[in-house]
C-alpha cells in the first residue's frame, strides 16, 4: 500500500476570479511552511504538485527540508474552467462545487477520473500539493460520495489516503475550514 499526503495549498495571493494563477500570500507562505513541518517528520518520499503557483510554492518549504524537487503532476491540478472571462470563474466554480460529479459536463468528469487516476498509480508513498477541488475528488472515491464537496479542507491542511493500485482509502481528512470562493 501507498500512503498518499494531499496538501491543499496555502492561501493564495489572489482569488480565483482575480488571477489566472496566483501565488502564495504572506498568511499562505506560513500555511506552506507549517505542512513542511509536519511531513519534514517523516521519511522523504516523492514530491508531487500541481503546476499551478500556489501549489508548487506550497510545496517549497518541504522540497528544500528533504532536498528533493517535486514532480510538476498535471493530475492534481486544479479543476479547469470553462473559457469564460476570470471575473465568471468564481460563479461557475460556486455551481460546480454545490452539485455532483454526474451532474457535470464531460470535460469536467474527465479531469475529476484523471485525478483519481493519478492517485490511484502511485507506487509508492508521496506527497502531493494540489487543490481544494481535486482533495475533495479524492475524498469522494474514496468514500463513494459523488458530491463534488463533501468537506472543506483548510489551506495547507494534509489529507491522508492509501492506494493498494486500484483503490483509494481515505485515512484522515486534514483540517476543516470555511472556503469562501470569490
Amino acid at each position: 500500500m501507498a500512503r498518499i499526503y494531499m496538501v491543499r495549498h496555502g492561501k493564495a495571493s489572489a482569488s480565483w476570479a482575480e488571477a489566472a494563477d496566483p501565488g502564495l500570500d504572506e498568511t499562505g507562505r506560513a500555511e506552506a511552511q507549517a505542512a513542511a513541518d509536519v511531513l519534514s517528520k517523516l521519511t522523504p518520499m516523492a514530491i508531487l504538485s500541481s503546476p499551478l503557483a500556489r501549489a508548487r510554492e506550497t510545496a517549497e518549504p518541504l522540497e528544500m527540508a528533504w532536498s528533493i524537487h517535486a514532480r510538476i503532476e498535471p493530475g492534481v491540478a486544479e479543476v479547469p474552467s470553462p473559457d469564460i472571462a476570470l471575473e465568471g470563474r468564481g460563479a461557475w466554480l460556486r455551481g460546480l462545487m454545490s452539485g455532483r460529479w454526474r451532474e457535470a459536463d464531460a470535460m469536467r468528469r474527465a479531469w475529476r477520473d484523471g485525478v483519481v487516476a493519478t492517485l490511484v498509480r502511485q507506487p509508492k508513498d508521496c506527497a502531493i500539493f494540489s487543490h481544494f477541488v481535486a482533495i475533495n475528488v479524492a475524498v469522494g472515491a474514496a468514500i463513494g460520495d459523488d458530491r463534488a464537496t463533501i468537506f472543506s479542507p483548510g489551506n495547507g491542511s494534509i489529507t491522508i489516503f492509501e492506494t493498494d493500485g486500484t483503490r483509494l482509502s481515505l485515512i484522515e481528512k486534514g483540517r476543516e475550514a470555511e472556503t469562501v470562493v470569490r
